[in-house]
């Protein structure tokens, strides 16, 4: 009994000890280690944050023939799945994603869309009254086991499987478990609805061009796909209800695309039948494209227009393969606009991937300049950062008018010119021209995040959208100078920090109140500061690129990012991942004073004149003043006057040099020697206060200005707030007198209030516009109304545009 009592009180005091709980003062550690956070390394993933020496993960094959019925907008498949079973566990069930049945009108994302006021647009509308009308989801006709003959390797059928449909999840009932190292093969028959992307939304589905009466297919998450099983969350199968994407198996796909005869199809892998799909002109052309600097038209503008005037009713088989990929998806059009280039990749897998272009009419002249070369920078700059781009190719599809999405080679996305009314021209801003490039970096940059490094988008949405904007940021450095980046620049996301909608970038997607900001701008942010002014760019590049390596075709999680890291920079981090991912605390940082100390020699004959002089410069009182008239009584009885009121404080007495003349012997003579070489050389002694209103510590980048003209910048790192996260002062030396110190001046640490970064303090200058009042009376309850929805939503309710001091929401 008393040993299991000893032990009991053991385990408890461990655990408590683990906790670091503070009972005394107010002390915070805001550097403690994240022990207690994050999950216990074990042999597949280990403390440094590289994969185990027992590291698995599942892997899924699939042989897919598909249909695609442009008529009634259908898509009709049949799919054999080779599903292995590399995980320690026996399985008894299987788990297949059905992510079309988001868009069944009992799904749980549909019955739980919410509204953030009392209004409807009519794109709303339009996107509601078409659901009425529309047969969303999977209809699943066949889920079927099927056997291997050992003999010739033929497939056959067997028994019928149970399935149980659960939302966009459904459960395969194996009829004997999956052991350790076994494979299964089993069938599935289906087909959906393919949805009016323009209207209802999603990754994916058709898209009408009503002057020329045809349309474009980009179709993804289109096949019943295997869910996920990993040795962090058993299997991923959380329904899709909207925002959280997906964490998925590698593997081989043979897919066989079935399309009306006069389309042109872009889709992962590499085509396997060229001869049976294109013309000699084209193979010629693509031949040509492999070897050139520039893009070069497999199919010209012209031939695109040809192309969409005439329809037939007869269809072609394209087939693709592709290896080792997390994905599939395709678009498909007569519409299409082609054009190639080859990227060169010295010593890679790949020397030459084929960046690719597929673009209606409606897209140029924009696209033809920009799509592919956007293509291959993004794999220059991304592939010094991380890895050689891993598969053949890499395409740009104009898959909607604007947003992007990503899929292993291929990616949709948007920004189109407008025909301009006179003159019939397609003109483009330059708001558009930037966000086209940006976007296309972006989504070929996911190919990297997370079709290679294949983190859980599911529950972790930073891990891909956060590592991709940051290197979607750097791409855009090297794109052009001033290039208008959104996102990355520690500058742009102080409006966030400070929201009242900010939640923690740990918090699940689902959850999350501001997607935009929270999964893409606020990680983007961090890296950026951790290259920058943390870790130094060849500490940050030499672990990024580290991380990246590691966990190619494999799965990470944010401990084994944050482990990385440090494990290959030996720069303690575990300070900046709580406070930045795992909190919504800010940064802001005050100057608060600033004190200046010449040394003093402690000779009276020296120091009591100086004194003598200071304190007759010191503001002299108001009652001083009045009073100085007063008669006073020692005016009129002289003998109350002394020796001192004949000698002020400050003047020396004999026992003020022995007081001296003591203090002088009493030093060794490295002392006196350190003494008197400072007091030559007119040392200064500054003491800066600085105070951490936001929260978040944060290291302090000091930029000093000295009476001579001089300059200096100087950095503090993070640690000095150890001791306290709340107030720290730091002493500085200078033979030089300080007239000004600011800090953040090149705005590296996010600081969200540079009002108070500055000793002295500057008058803030800008410019400001009167404007004329619209409303000549005022309702007071209406007043009270608009504020009350302004700070629900978020928008400024009188003109649809985001109230300035509350970023909105994406």
């Amino acid at each position: 009994m008393k040993i299991i009592l000893a032990s009991f009180l053991f385990i408890l005091s461990f655990s408590v000890s683990a906790q670091v709980i503070q009972t005394k003062g107010d002390f915070e550690d805001k550097f403690r280690q994240l022990d207690e956070v994050l999950p216990t390394a074990n042999n597949y993933r280990t403390a440094s944050g590289a994969p185990g020496n027992e590291y698995w993960q599942q892997r899924a094959d699939y042989l897919i023939e598909a249909t695609l019925d442009e008529e009634n907008k259908r898509i009709l498949g049949t799919e054999r799945i080779t599903y292995t079973n590399n995980s320690p566990d026996t399985l008894r069930y299987l788990w297949i994603q059905l992510d079309q049945n988001r868009f069944q009108n009992e799904s749980i994302g549909r019955v739980t869309e919410t509204s953030g006021s009392d209004r409807l647009t009519f794109g709303a509308l339009r996107r509601e009254r078409t659901f009425e009308d529309f047969d969303g989801g999977y209809q699943i006709n066949r889920v079927q086991q099927a056997i291997a003959s050992e003999q010739d390797n033929q497939i056959i059928l067997a028994s019928e499987l149970n399935t149980q449909i659960n939302g966009t999840m459904m459960r395969i009932d194996l009829i004997d478990p999956l052991e350790t190292g076994e494979s299964i093969i089993f069938e599935i028959d289906w087909e959906h609805n393919i949805i009016n992307q323009s209207i209802i939304g999603g990754r994916g589905g058709y898209e009408y061009f009503e002057d020329s009466d045809t349309y474009q297919f980009a179709i993804s998450q289109w096949y019943p796909r295997m869910a996920a099983y990993t040795d962090y969350d058993g299997w991923v199968n959380k329904q899709f209800i909207g925002t959280g994407e997906f964490t998925l198996e590698f593997g081989d796909f043979e897919v066989h695309l079935t399309v009306p005869a006069d389309h042109v199809v872009a889709s992962t892998g590499t085509l396997q039948n060229p001869d049976e799909v294109l013309t000699d002109e084209q193979l010629d052309r693509l031949e040509q494209a492999q070897n050139s600097d520039t893009p070069v038209f497999i199919v010209t503008p012209e031939e695109a227009l040809e192309n969409q005037e005439e329809a037939t009713d007869d269809m072609v088989t394209w087939i693709f393969e592709a290896e080792n990929v997390r994905d599939f998806a395709w678009a498909s059009s007569r519409k299409y606009i082609w054009d190639a280039l080859g990227h060169q990749q010295d010593g890679a897998d790949y020397p030459v991937v084929m960046a690719m272009s597929f673009y209606p009419p409606e897209a140029d002249p924009l696209w033809s300049q920009y799509s592919t070369h956007s293509v291959a920078h993004t794999m220059d700059v991304y592939s010094r950062f991380s890895f050689d781009y891993p598969y053949p190719v890499a395409i740009s599809v104009n898959g909607w008018e604007a947003g992007g999405m990503e899929y292993p080679m291929i990616t949709f996305n948007g920004y189109r010119p407008v025909e301009d009314e006179e003159t019939g021209e397609r003109t483009y801003s330059r708001r558009t021209k930037y966000g086209l490039i940006s976007v296309i970096i972006h989504e070929i940059g996911h190919i990297y995040f997370p079709m290679t490094v294949n983190s859980d988008e599911r529950q972790w949405t930073w891990m891909d959208e956060g590592l991709n904007t940051f290197l979607q940021f750097m791409a855009e450095r090297e794109w052009e100078d001033d290039y208008p980046s959104r996102r990355g620049d520690p500058a742009n996301i102080t409006g966030y920090m400070l929201s009242q909608n900010q939640v923690p970038i740990m918090t699940n997607s689902e959850s999350v109140l501001q997607l935009g900001n929270n999964a893409y701008g606020k990680p983007a942010t961090a890296l950026t500061i951790l290259r920058e002014t943390i870790m130094g760019r060849d500490l940050f590049d030499f672990a990024f690129k580290e991380y990246s390596e590691r966990w190619m075709f494999k799965r990470p999680t944010p401990s084994d990012l944050f482990r990385t890291m440090e494990d290959a920079s030996a720069v303690d981090l575990d300070w900046f991942w709580r406070g930045w991912f795992y909190t919504t605390d800010h940064v802001d940082i005050a100057l608060s004073d600033i004190r200046e100390y010449s040394i003093s020699t402690q000779d009276p004959e020296i120091e009591f004149p100086i004194q003598r002089e200071e304190e007759m410069e010191e503001p002299v009182s108001l009652t001083q003043i009045r009073n100085a008239d007063i008669p006073k009584r020692v005016e009129r009885f002289p003998e109350l006057e002394d020796f001192y009121n004949e000698n002020d404080e400050f003047t020396v007495s004999n026992a003020d040099r022995n007081e001296y003349t003591s203090f002088r012997e009493s030093l060794e003579d490295w002392e006196l020697e350190l003494l008197d070489e400072a007091i030559a050389d007119g040392l200064l002694v500054y003491f800066l206060d600085f105070e951490n209103i936001g929260g978040l510590v944060m290291p302090i980048p000091l930029h000093i200005e000295y009476a001579n003209g001089d300059t200096e910048d100087l950095m503090l790192p993070a640690e000095i707030w150890r001791r306290s996260p709340h107030q720290v002062t730091r002493m500085m030396l200078s033979e030089e007198p300080i007239i000004a110190v600011e800090l953040d001046a090149m705005q590296q640490i996010a600081d969200t209030n540079r009002n108070n970064n500055r000793i002295p303090q500057q008058i803030q200058r800008s410019r400001i516009e009167v404007y004329k009042a619209n409303n000549p009376g005022r309702d007071l309850m209406a007043d009270m109304l608009v504020e009350l929805e302004e700070a629900e939503t978020g928008e400024d309710a009188d003109s649809g545009n985001e109230v300035p001091l509350e970023p909105a929401g994406e």
